[in-house]
């Protein structure tokens, strides 16, 4: 499945009554290695499962996390290490590193130029299963590319978000894949924006043989600035999840 990591909600035993709430903190990490980000979430997954377990979610908020990564490929626990086309020496010379991870889903690729967004979201208190959950990642990154005159769409059976994903010239230019952990949502999605996309030519992209990627950049034939772009993207998370700013 062309995922980085999706696994069933398993929700949170409350035996009190709480308020339910969208206040969401945004932070920018800017520039981070992935496992200090990964490590990051599993700090403020833990911080938001201890708030709703204690009923103090009324206090605590959600958050939504911006980051660029230096070069990394990332493979799931159920990918295949077949899918990194090259060993550690070629990694070293291209200034890559590479990551197993404890999500699902096979590899991926990470870089300065591609927007990543990881949302934690207590998703009970969203009243969405995963399934609505992605579909609503999928539909605010449609349209922010919708501003910029980009037609993104679905590919049927894939996720994340394709160009002219009808025909045989199908591109993926965001990918999307989540954890579940406890109710609360980690890892998210990684918009390709001004992406080097030669560094997805040593893997097979979520295991896809026959699919290409594409970006922001190569769409539209000129280099854009990543932070108003951020921006965009930002609002329509926050449309697309009545989300309350904090």
């Amino acid at each position: 499945m062309d995922l980085w990591c999706v696994h069933p909600i398993m929700h949170l035993s409350i035996k009190f009554e709480m308020t339910l709430h969208h206040k969401t903190l945004c932070i920018d990490l800017g520039l981070a290695e992935y496992k200090q980000s990964w490590d990051y979430q599993e700090q403020l997954c833990r911080q938001l499962q201890k708030a709703v377990l204690n009923g103090s979610y009324a206090n605590a908020c959600n958050y939504l996390l911006f980051v660029e990564h230096p070069h990394v490929y990332t493979l799931g626990k159920n990918g295949k290490p077949g899918n990194l086309l090259v060993n550690s020496k070629f990694l070293n010379k291209i200034g890559a590193s590479f990551c197993m991870t404890n999500r699902g889903g096979d590899i991926t690729y990470h870089g300065p130029g591609q927007i990543v967004v990881y949302p934690l979201f207590y998703l009970e208190a969203f009243r969405m299963g995963v399934r609505q959950y992605i579909e609503n990642l999928e539909e605010a990154v449609i349209r922010m590319l919708n501003d910029y005159q980009i037609k993104a769409m679905l590919m049927p059976g894939a996720i994340g978000v394709w160009l002219d994903a009808d025909t045989p010239a199908a591109r993926k230019i965001c990918a999307i894949g989540v954890r579940v952990s406890r109710g609360i949502s980690m890892h998210g999605l990684a918009l390709n924006v001004n992406t080097r996309l030669e560094y997805f030519n040593y893997i097979h992209p979520c295991g896809f043989v026959d699919k290409g990627v594409t970006s922001m950049e190569k769409e539209l034939h000129s280099n854009l600035n990543i932070h108003e772009v951020k921006e965009n993207l930002r609002g329509k998370l926050a449309k697309a999840f009545d989300l309350e700013f904090v």
